[in-house]
């Protein structure tokens, strides 16, 4: 069991054992050496003990532990929520108290500095790919219009080649600012929502269409889990959840399997909510990849990414949306088997 004493009393306490320590060795000092009285010595010892105990106390009290409550005040004022009462502020154990807002001021900032260094990785992280993926398109363009300025410009052959792929570069770069764009309105709150209820069913039938075309190159199959003859009503902004279907969908028909690939929609009533889930037979993602997928321009496979043609803001982009209706996404996965992307949705 421990025992924590009030740092006052024990202060004090201290003192008054030092001071009777030093008055006995004063008393057997004087009474041998100089052969004084024992009894009037004993007085006079008493009597100046006494005296400097109550001195180091008024000392203690008004010159120290009075500036300490002080500091103490300053230090608990600045931590008072509106409205919080202040009157053990005048409690007698100060210093405890102090000593504990310090202790715990210092593992504030630790975690706190912690917090700062993450940030400043993600930072320095963040800006290193933005770089990247716009030095790509950009040295591209580069090149072309190079190769068009120094001869290839007269054969047509090359300029009409290099102008289309001049211009699939900048397009690639517009589509990369523009997802900026997207995900810095959406962390800012400055994007507006526009909530009304809708049929989900609907929505991802018209997505379906849109990726169709796409999908049949590839050879992959976009089908729904189950025959949804009735429509599922929920409340959202649909044009913003017709960009996470999309962005997802297209991430599945990507990096899905050629010539035997599948995207599988389903829909679940979770009480309160509707969980809508875009499943695939692709390759996969890694386990120590996963809590990482909704990163910005975090890619498990850098190189077949960029081959692909994505701005690798997709999923941040879904993962904004989604918690802009106070909403969760999530994935699972299996290399080798496939992924599932999940996003739940209010029901009407």
């Amino acid at each position: 069991m421990e025992i924590r004493s009030n740092p006052k009393s024990l202060a004090l306490y201290s003192t008054a054992i030092i001071i009777v320590f030093i008055s006995i060795i004063y008393l057997v000092f004087s009474y041998l050496f100089f052969e004084i009285r024992l009894l009037p010595l004993l007085l006079i010892d008493l009597i100046l003990a006494t005296f400097i105990y109550f001195l180091l106390k008024y000392v203690f009290n008004h010159f120290i532990y009075d500036k300490i409550r002080v500091i103490y005040k300053t230090i608990h004022r600045k931590k008072l929520m509106k409205g919080e009462k202040t009157e053990y502020l005048n409690k007698p154990d100060i210093i405890e108290d102090v000593n504990t807002e310090v202790e715990n001021w210092e593992k504030g900032h630790k975690e706190e500095i912690t917090k700062f260094k993450e940030l400043e990785k993600y930072r320095r992280e963040f800006i290193g790919n933005v770089s990247h993926e716009l030095k790509t398109p950009i040295f591209n363009i580069q090149g072309y219009i190079q190769t068009l300025l120094d001869g290839g410009l007269d054969d047509p052959k090359i300029n009409k080649t290099f102008l289309k792929r001049a211009d699939k570069s900048v397009n690639r770069m517009i589509a990369i600012v523009e997802d900026l764009e997207t995900i810095s309105e959406l962390e800012s709150y400055e994007l507006k929502m526009d909530f009304q209820d809708f049929d989900i069913i609907e929505l991802t039938k018209d997505v379906i269409e849109f990726l169709e075309m796409k999908a049949k190159k590839k050879g992959i199959k976009i089908y729904f889990r189950e025959k949804y003859d009735k429509p599922i009503i929920v409340n959202g902004d649909s044009r913003k959840i017709r960009q996470v279907l999309i962005n997802l969908i297209d991430n599945s028909v990507k990096y899905g399997r050629e010539n035997d690939g599948k995207t599988k929609l389903s829909f679940f009533d979770m009480d309160e909510n509707i969980l809508v889930e875009v499943s695939d037979n692709g390759p996969g993602v890694p386990e120590k990849d996963l809590p990482r997928v909704f990163e910005r321009f975090y890619r498990t496979d850098k190189a077949r990414s960029r081959k692909q043609g994505g701005t690798g803001l997709g999923l941040a982009i879904v993962k904004h949306i989604i918690e802009a209706h106070n909403q969760t996404v999530n994935v699972r996965s299996l290399p080798g088997v496939g992924t599932t992307f999940g996003f739940t949705l209010k029901k009407v």
